[in-house]
């Protein structure tokens, strides 16, 4: 039935009923939001809300995909591998030990044909290779794991580099550098002098 008529029925003003308020209360929380997409260009809204958590922003994870959408924001499709990803600001190098870790896989192939990965983490300075890691399969929990007990031998690193994979950039490896607080940085895609310690 029309508008009019479902208003008469249950004896409801219509200008309540198109009434929408004017105001936002999430101009702040939308602004940071852009500004964190505009930064991860490849993260949606779930490694979003992570980021927010890790700034005391504790809102809803539905609330955060609302925003999201209302906003326009989306993964922006990779038309190339050079692409920039992540931080575009250059990583910084200081002259002192655990002050930037290195990490990145290398594969290979048994005898059998079966394949195999072994990440490698390598201290930026002191060029010492911190942690090899073989596997058939290592994950980015795996990875967590293996951070949390390098750590556990070692004082934490102020910052860690690596590249884009799916393992590096997985939700685990956010959520623990939220807890931690390690700063993790990202190259470039196509770009692998900027984490030349460990591509070596």
């Amino acid at each position: 039935m029309s508008e009019r008529r479902a208003c008469r029925v249950i004896d409801a003003d219509r200008k309540s009923v198109r009434y929408r308020s004017t105001q936002d209360y999430d101009s702040e929380l939308r602004e940071k939001l852009r500004e964190l997409a505009n930064q991860r260009r490849r993260f949606g809204y779930r490694r979003l809300h992570i980021l927010l958590r890790r700034e005391e922003i504790m809102i809803n994870r539905k609330k955060t995909q609302r925003l999201y959408r209302e906003e326009g924001l989306a993964v922006r499709r990779r038309r190339s591998r050079r692409r920039a990803v992540g931080t575009r600001a250059p990583a910084p190098v200081l002259a002192l030990p655990n002050q930037r870790w290195s990490f990145d896989f290398v594969h290979d192939q048994m005898a059998s044909g079966r394949r195999f990965r072994v990440l490698n983490a390598v201290d930026d300075v002191t060029r010492e290779c911190l942690a090899v890691v073989p596997d058939t399969s290592i994950s980015g929990r795996r990875v967590v794991r293996e951070l949390t007990e390098l750590i556990t031998q070692r004082e934490k690193p102020g910052m860690i580099v690596s590249d884009n994979g799916a393992e590096l950039a997985s939700n685990a490896v956010l959520a623990w550098c939220g807890e931690i607080g390690v700063e993790w940085h990202y190259i470039a895609p196509g770009r692998p002098m900027q984490n030349g310690y460990v591509e070596r």
